[in-house]
């Protein structure tokens, strides 16, 4: 018998981030390295990874990185992972190519070339485990599951997936397989949990882009379409429904071109016609009801690309009277006021909107009957929900004792949470370090809560700048104290108490320079509480003080 540890460094009580270690004996098996975007309260950072620390104090036991698909939350955070750790990496066609461009795209690691196309029928086999895999239905051609077969049973993981019984042939799940899994020992099943409470049902893809095309036949001027950049199946969608409606699309964006040509280069995206695409330059050529603009933006969310066309600042494309800004993503809840936000911009503009989420329930995740399905297909002794919020994971757990398995055999993890299976038996026996690397710039992991704390009492009361040059060897203020706010009051406005906090700030640096031996960390120290309590009294805000003394270099006469 094998000693196997399961250990999620992401994309548990999260949407995103997906990451799960599996350890048979001395062999780690990294299943994806994926990313999430920031909520509002992570000011100024662009994204979040998971913490590598656990896998690069052990590296030299990782046997390679398995992909399930080429999304950010999968393959997002590879390139920081790869800066310092050389582990082979493992994906179908498209994944890894998708994989290379975000690794190019940082530049943290551009010479590394350590990857490996699999597909559906690829077995690898190290020590004591091989690695096989199945196709699955996700929003991305090439989405697979991946299995670790032990000498204790077999351990799937799903990666984000869904049940689509008309989904065309270069996405259709491999029943087959699955059925063929679960009539062998499956140990564990690792599964998307991201949509384990809807109580609607997916629309097929085939309806989707009905009404894409109808939606395209209705509209009288320009539609802009905003989705996901490697959102392919939704790209595909729409080029069908343009060749069809006898329209043609602009691209904007660069990631959305890298994507697009890649997927073609591939034969994962299908132009229907060469002349589908058009240019920029070319736009003028074409009546409003004429062209379709496919926008994507830089990140998981489109909505800060739609702002910049509502208010003429975009580089490419503006809205204009009009305009029909079509939505066909599906917004994470954290996005609501955005959306919201955008939608009353876009009007304002002189567009309008319309969203595919109004008329469709639609999802590249298993709904509850779904993940039933699946479930009784592979038949596991011990489940783990992961890909979602706790509620999701929850959720998802007593699905999994609707059909049969034992709470006792369910497990919900957080972050770092490790489940072992030792002698015949699965429990929690402990932790690993684990939790978020904040993204900024150049910068990794050096933004810390201190500084996120820093940044939010900026954006909340601004900050109040005081600047003192004194003469340490006279004693006394030789200029100065001078005020500076920058987004806590408005100066002119506010005489008495720029006045009043003058006076503070002069009185603490005398009283300090009674004593020539002071600590200059005591003196702004002092003049931060003075000032705060003052500040605080009169407007109930707490701005960031920052004192700037200075010491007068040469000797000056009273």
């Amino acid at each position: 018998m094998s000693e196997i540890k399961i250990i999620p460094l992401g994309g548990v009580r999260e949407n995103g981030k997906n990451m799960y270690v599996v350890e048979v004996d001395e062999l780690i098996f990294v299943l994806d390295c994926g990313l999430i975007y920031p909520d509002n309260e992570l000011l100024g950072i662009d994204i979040v990874i998971p913490d590598f620390t656990y896998l690069e104090q052990n590296k030299n036991r990782i046997a390679g990185i398995f992909l399930s698909h080429g999304h950010e939350d999968a393959v997002g955070a590879l390139p920081y992972f790869l800066e310092n750790i050389d582990a082979p990496v493992f994906g179908t066609e498209l994944t890894i190519e998708l994989a290379k461009i975000s690794v190019k795209s940082t530049g943290l690691n551009p010479k590394f070339d350590n990857y490996h196309v699999i597909n559906e029928k690829t077995e690898i086999e190290f020590d004591n485990v091989t690695v096989k895999f199945f196709r699955t239905t996700h929003s991305i051609p090439d989405s697979v599951a991946i299995c670790l077969d032990t000498t204790d049973g077999t351990i799937v993981y799903t990666g984000d997936f869904k049940f689509d019984q008309s989904a065309s042939e270069m996405y259709k799940t491999d029943f087959a397989a699955i059925s063929q899994i679960g009539q062998k020992n499956v140990l564990a099943l690792l599964s998307d949990s991201s949509d384990a409470e809807s109580y609607v049902e997916n629309v097929s893809d085939m309806k989707v882009t009905e009404e894409i095309i109808d939606t395209f036949n209705n509209a009288e001027g320009r539609v802009i379409v905003s989705c996901v950049a490697s959102n392919v199946m939704r790209i595909q969608q729409v080029f069908d429904a343009a060749y069809q409606t006898k329209r043609k699309i602009f691209m904007t964006g660069t990631k959305l071109v890298q994507v697009v040509d890649t997927a073609i280069n591939l034969g994962k995206l299908i132009l229907p016609s060469k002349n589908v695409i058009v240019t920029q330059k070319s736009l003028d050529q074409y009546q409003d009801d004429e062209l379709v603009i496919l926008e994507t933006g830089q990140s998981g969310e489109p909505f800060e690309a739609l702002q910049r066309m509502s208010k003429n600042k975009h580089k490419q494309v503006n809205i204009q009277d009009g305009d029909l800004v079509y939505i066909t993503t599906t917004p994470s809840t954290a996005m609501e006021k955005v959306v919201a936000r955008t939608k009353n911009m876009i009007y304002s503009a002189g567009g309008s909107v319309k969203e595919i989420s109004d008329t469709f329930k639609v999802s590249g995740h298993a709904t509850p009957n779904d993940l039933k399905l699946l479930m009784n297909l592979l038949n596991p002794t011990f489940f783990i929900p992961v890909q979602g919020d706790y509620r999701l994971q929850a959720a998802h757990a007593e699905l999994a004792h609707e059909v049969g398995i034992p709470f006792k055999n369910i497990f919900i993890p957080g972050k770092g949470d490790v489940i072992e299976y030792k002698d015949g038996r699965m429990r929690m026996s402990g932790q690993v370090p684990a939790g978020n690397v904040l993204i900024d710039g150049i910068g990794v992991g050096d933004i810390g809560n201190i500084v996120l704390r820093d940044r939010k009492l900026l954006a909340d009361d601004g900050v109040f700048i005081v600047v003192v040059t004194i003469s340490r060897r006279q004693g006394r203020i030789v200029s100065g104290p001078e005020i500076i706010s920058r987004g806590f009051v408005y100066m002119k406005a506010s005489e008495d108490l720029i006045k009043e906090s003058t006076e503070i700030t002069k009185k603490v640096v005398e009283d300090n320079l009674e004593n020539k031996d002071f600590e200059w960390s005591t003196l702004k120290q002092e003049i931060r509480d003075s000032l705060s309590r003052y500040l605080f009294d009169q407007t109930k805000r707490r701005p960031v003080i920052l004192p700037i003394i200075m010491e007068a270099s040469s000797y000056l006469k009273k």
